[in-house]
């Protein structure tokens, strides 16, 4: 392993240790759950829309699973607050294409920022959900905060 695989791997590894955005938002605006069949992984996703506008005021989600779900989900937390809905519609597209590389080629640090620690995640077609997860719950509750305004 080489230094950067490294310190991809323990970027995972903090964040699944210390799980930011690990928790209730009682005022959201919408949830969504998404369950991994294949390893048991779940997650909610729930999100809070600045009034009046389509910008993350808010992202939280509970759940359990693996290090690479739980680690997924906090960088999510961390990445999304701040955003508006194009925006992380836009970066979680970014990470799908990412996650779907079976590790070919480079990911663009500047647009990934810390995902791309998952890179070599996508080596590992069986891992790939674990990544996704949250992100794909996230992208569900986004939309219906979205489409309730």
């Amino acid at each position: 392993m080489n230094s950067l695989d490294s310190l991809y791997q323990q970027v995972i590894l903090d964040h699944a240790k210390a799980r930011h955005g690990d928790r209730d938002l009682p005022d959201a605006d919408a949830s969504h759950f998404e369950r991994n069949p294949t390893c048991g992984d779940e997650i909610t996703v729930s999100v809070r829309l600045e009034p009046g506008t389509d910008r993350i005021a808010g992202l939280a989600w509970q759940g359990d699973g693996c290090s690479i779900s739980m680690a997924s989900a906090s960088v999510l937390t961390d990445m999304a607050v701040g955003r508006t809905v194009p925006e992380l519609l836009t970066l979680t597209e970014a990470f799908r294409t990412m996650m779907r590389s079976r590790g070919v080629g480079e990911p663009d640090e500047d647009v990934l920022e810390d995902l791309v620690a998952f890179h070599g995640v996508s080596k590992f077609v069986m891992r790939v959900k674990c990544g996704m997860l949250a992100w794909v719950a996230a992208e569900a509750a986004v939309r219906e905060a979205s489409a309730a305004r």
